[in-house]
């Protein structure tokens, strides 16, 4: 039933947060390097972009479902991408998490502000974890806030790859 819930959340969201482009978002690696959004969005996969800070304990909790999804799809169909809110002020922090949880995929840092996590696209930030799901594509198709396990993701890809969006 939750599913079934999630799944319909997610499409209600795709006639209005469907975009052109992946965004162009320049952040900071965990090395301070300028690194772009649109490097890891849009490449013939589907990137699970995850929203997360050191101090979120929901974070905390499913982050390693997170990098089982990605080792399992990073060769296929899928990747995820970190994004931490924690800013370079608390950047050690951030590593600190990365190291904990040994991260497989990338993470990059943005700055705790609305204004930048907006430009991942489906309106205002609420917190984290924030997953926005993009298309092979480079669309935005789906944003859920809180929880998502990686079995969640696959049917969500599964289901949308059925759908009509998927040859849009």
């Amino acid at each position: 039933m939750i599913r079934r819930i999630f799944l319909g959340f997610v499409f209600a969201l795709l006639a209005s947060a469907a975009q052109a482009e992946a965004p162009s978002i320049e952040l900071r690696s965990l090395d301070g390097k300028p690194r772009n959004v649109n490097e890891f969005i849009g490449h013939g996969k589907w990137t699970i972009v995850a929203a997360w800070a050191h101090d979120c304990l929901v974070c905390d909790s499913e982050i390693g479902n997170l990098a089982a999804f990605h080792t399992a799809h990073q060769d296929k169909d899928a990747i995820v991408l970190g994004v931490t809110i924690d800013g370079m002020e608390q950047i050690e922090l951030a590593r600190g998490f990365v190291n904990r949880h040994k991260l497989p995929f990338v993470n990059l840092v943005a700055e705790p502000e609305q204004s930048v996590m907006m430009q991942f696209g489906g309106g205002s930030f609420v917190g984290t974890p924030t997953h926005y799901m993009y298309d092979p594509k480079g669309r935005l198709v789906a944003r859920k806030v809180g929880p998502l396990l990686g079995k969640d993701i696959e049917e969500f890809i599964e289901a949308f790859n059925a759908s009509p969006y998927a040859s849009q």
